[in-house]
C-alpha cells in the first residue's frame, strides 16, 4: 500500500509557474503565479509575535519610567544634602565669628572704632552679611521668647504688652536658623511698685518694736 493510499502523506502542492497563461495567452502577474498557502502552515504566528513584543515594549518602557523616577529623587536627595552640609559649615564658621563682631559694636558705640580698624570692620561685616548673616533685635520691639533672650525683668506703665526695652546683644541668624537669640531687657504691663500687701508689712515691720517706757520725773 502506497503512503498516498493510506493517508501518511499530505498530498502534493502542484504550482504552475509558467508566465503565461495557458488558457487566454496573456502574462500572468507575480501576484497571480505565487500559490495561496495552505490552511495550517503558521500564518498566525506572526500576529502572536507582535502582541508579545508589544508586551515586551510595555514592560521596558515601564522599567525605564521607573528608573527615572528613581534617579530623579536620588539627585534631589543628594542637592538636599549638599545644601545642609553647606549651611552647616558656614553656620558653624559664623558662630566662631559672633564674638569678634559683639566687639566691634561696642567699639562702635564707644566712638572707637577709627582709622584702619574701621576698614577691617566694615570689610568683615560686609563678607558676614555676603555669608547670609543677619543681625536683628530693636528696641521696642515686640518680646518673643522664640527670638529673644530676656536677661533683665521689669514692670511699666508705658507699654501693653511684653516689650524690649533695651537690646544687650544683638541677635544673629541666617534664614531662618538663629545662631544667637537677642539679649534684652524686658518690661511688662503695670506699675513698677510693689504691691500694697508686701508695702504694708514692710511699714508695718518699720513701726514694730517695742513701746518706749515713760520718762521718770
Amino acid at each position: 500500500m502506497s503512503p498516498r493510499e493510506n493517508g501518511s502523506q499530505e498530498e502534493p502542492v502542484i504550482r504552475d509557474n509558467r508566465k503565461i497563461d495557458p488558457e487566454t495567452g496573456k502574462a500572468r502577474d507575480a501576484a497571480d503565479q505565487a500559490a495561496p498557502a495552505p490552511a495550517g502552515t503558521g500564518t498566525e504566528a506572526p500576529a502572536s509575535a507582535d502582541a508579545s513584543a508589544l508586551d515586551l515594549l510595555a514592560e521596558r518602557t515601564a522599567d525605564l519610567q521607573r528608573l527615572q523616577a528613581e534617579y530623579s529623587n536620588y539627585r534631589k536627595r543628594v542637592e538636599r544634602d549638599r545644601i545642609t552640609v553647606r549651611e552647616q559649615a558656614v553656620a558653624s564658621v559664623l558662630t566662631e565669628l559672633l564674638p569678634v563682631l559683639d566687639d566691634i559694636g561696642r567699639a562702635r558705640d564707644h566712638g572707637e572704632l577709627t582709622g584702619g580698624f574701621a576698614k577691617v570692620s566694615e570689610s568683615l561685616e560686609a563678607a558676614v552679611g555676603k555669608l547670609g548673616l543677619n543681625t536683628y533685635g530693636t528696641k521696642g520691639d515686640l518680646f518673643d521668647p522664640m527670638v529673644h533672650e530676656a536677661l533683665m525683668h521689669s514692670y511699666s506703665a508705658e507699654v501693653t504688652e511684653p516689650t524690649c526695652i533695651e537690646i544687650l546683644q544683638p541677635g544673629y541668624r541666617i534664614g531662618d536658623r538663629i545662631l544667637r537669640p537677642a539679649r534684652v531687657a524686658v518690661a511688662e504691663p503695670g506699675e513698677d511698685e510693689l504691691p500694697a500687701e508686701t508695702a504694708a508689712e514692710s511699714g508695718g515691720s518699720a513701726d514694730s518694736g517695742a513701746p518706749a517706757e515713760p520718762e521718770e520725773n
